[in-house]
């Protein structure tokens, strides 16, 4: 593969910015008690149930795993509920995030400002809400998060969720720039297979809910971006085209 001088680095949130996974599944649990809901999700249920991407997406497929017999007479009774049910979560989320129980993972932020300060733009590639996108950054980087990144796409612009690219396919139109100038990271098979497809290198940082993931074809498979800056990067992107020469 052409390799173009490193320009951008594009992050998920969810799972690569912040480990972030457990308090959802506290939030969505907090949802079905407020809702008057018997459903409890436990770890290795909520494990299987990240394989669906986005919120909603989640609560509807489990919705026809458990309830496929009750019959929507109008369309709208079940479309109304998850709705509700999501908005309950976000706010039970946000609560989480404001209260500072959520940090970004480890090295992501040394990260971020090596990368800035070797003239990289920094983007965001998420399918997850603007609300906790926001919430998240503002506690972890100050109000003035916005700042640091030059393409923000997220839930609310890119409506097909991974391992569909449109996320990434819209940030590359966002960023003017193509693939080959881009990295991207990740932390789940879904992630992987969004940016791949998009022709973006991608460096995974898994975590508890998905280091069993497949992750075939990423650019490195790392515990976490502790020590990570720009200059390896570049390293790694330079051996990768060597390799394959």
């Amino acid at each position: 593969m052409d390799h173009r001088p490193l320009q951008a680095l594009i992050f998920d949130v969810d799972g690569t910015l912040a480990d972030t996974e457990r308090f959802h599944l506290a939030a969505f649990n907090q949802a079905f008690a407020a809702e008057g809901l018997d459903w409890q999700w436990d770890e290795p249920l909520y494990t299987q149930l990240l394989d669906v991407s986005g919120g909603k997406e989640r609560i509807l497929h489990y919705w026809r795993q458990t309830r496929g017999h009750v019959v929507d007479v109008d369309g709208a009774a079940v479309r109304d509920t998850v709705e509700r049910l999501h908005l309950a979560k976000t706010a039970a989320y946000e609560a989480m995030v404001n209260a500072g129980a959520i940090a970004l993972r480890p090295g992501v932020l040394a990260l971020l400002r090596d990368a800035a300060s070797h003239g990289l733009q920094l983007a965001i590639a998420t399918t997850t809400s603007p609300a906790n996108v926001a919430a998240l950054l503002r506690r972890a980087m100050g109000p003035a998060w916005r700042l640091d990144f030059s393409v923000i796409c997220d839930a609310s612009t890119a409506p097909l969720k991974k391992p569909h690219p449109q996320v990434y396919q819209r940030a590359l139109q966002a960023l003017r720039l193509e693939p080959q100038a881009c990295l991207a990271f990740e932390d789940s098979s879904n992630g992987l297979r969004a940016a791949r497809a998009a022709g973006i290198d991608t460096v995974i940082t898994p975590t508890h809910f998905t280091v069993h993931h497949d992750f075939h074809g990423a650019l490195r498979v790392l515990d976490s971006l502790q020590g990570v800056g720009a200059a390896d990067l570049q390293a790694w992107r330079a051996q990768s085209t060597e390799a394959m020469q």
